[in-house]
């Protein structure tokens, strides 16, 4: 009998651990991104500043490498507004969100070329009045360049600024049974004058989202924040 007891007993717990994996298994895609491209989402033309389209803002990918599977599209760009600064610009979309495959945060892909992280904080970038979009700032530091860095990560609906909320908000997608895709935005200005580059890089983005088309925005920034911009009247 205690040995029958046990068996039930056992056999339960491993149907209710059965369960729990089967809930957490993700079964439908989720993409704000659709069938649009990067090129159609991000604007060419931004205030004063033009862009034009490079290739070397990251490191070559081969077919096999992890950024061809992390990422199904990437688009580099290189912003220039008549003076002698330039914004360099990067953002990569991935359809799928995995344990395997996920955004690979700035701070820690920068040290990987070299870089030294000397600061990294997080703040709320106003695009518009009620509508902050969270944002990282790093600087980065190798002999002879000083890159300030404006980013943030888009996972489904989620907007994590870093890489433990980033995990969190992957289980809250997996309990819903989808698998979102996610979206890195990274914005860079090479200065030693930190205040001011990373203002400018501020001014810049917030130009940048509102010169998006409005059907396009959900794909930077996700549904809420796009919506709190269009109450907002921009």
């Amino acid at each position: 009998m205690i040995a029958s007891r046990r068996d039930v007993l056992i056999a339960s717990a491993c149907v209710a651990t059965a369960g729990a994996a089967a809930a957490l298994t993700p079964r439908r895609r989720v993409s704000l991104m659709g069938p649009s491209s990067l090129a159609a989402v991000a604007p060419i033309d931004v205030g004063r500043w033009t862009g034009r389209d490079v290739t070397d803002l990251v490191a070559p990918k081969t077919p096999d490498s992890l950024e061809s599977r992390l990422y199904n599209q990437t688009i580099e760009r290189v912003y220039e507004g008549g003076g002698d600064d330039q914004i360099m610009m990067l953002i990569a979309h991935g359809d799928t969100q995995s344990n395997e495959l996920q955004l690979h945060r700035p701070e820690t892909c920068y040290p990987a070329f070299g870089f030294q992280i000397l600061s990294s904080a997080t703040r709320p970038l106003p695009l518009a009045p009620g509508a902050p979009l969270p944002v990282r700032e790093l600087v980065a530091d190798v002999p002879g360049r000083q890159e300030n860095i404006v980013y943030w990560t888009r996972l489904g609906e989620y907007l994590p600024t870093s890489e433990n909320q980033q995990r969190a908000d992957r289980v809250k997608i997996a309990l819903h049974g989808e698998i979102a895709d996610g979206l890195l935005a990274r914005f860079s200005l090479v200065s030693t004058e930190t205040d001011t580059a990373f203002a400018q890089l501020r001014r810049f983005i917030a130009e940048f989202v509102t010169a998006t088309a409005r059907p396009q925005r959900a794909a930077l920034i996700g549904t809420s924040l796009a919506r709190a911009l269009w109450a907002a009247g921009v």
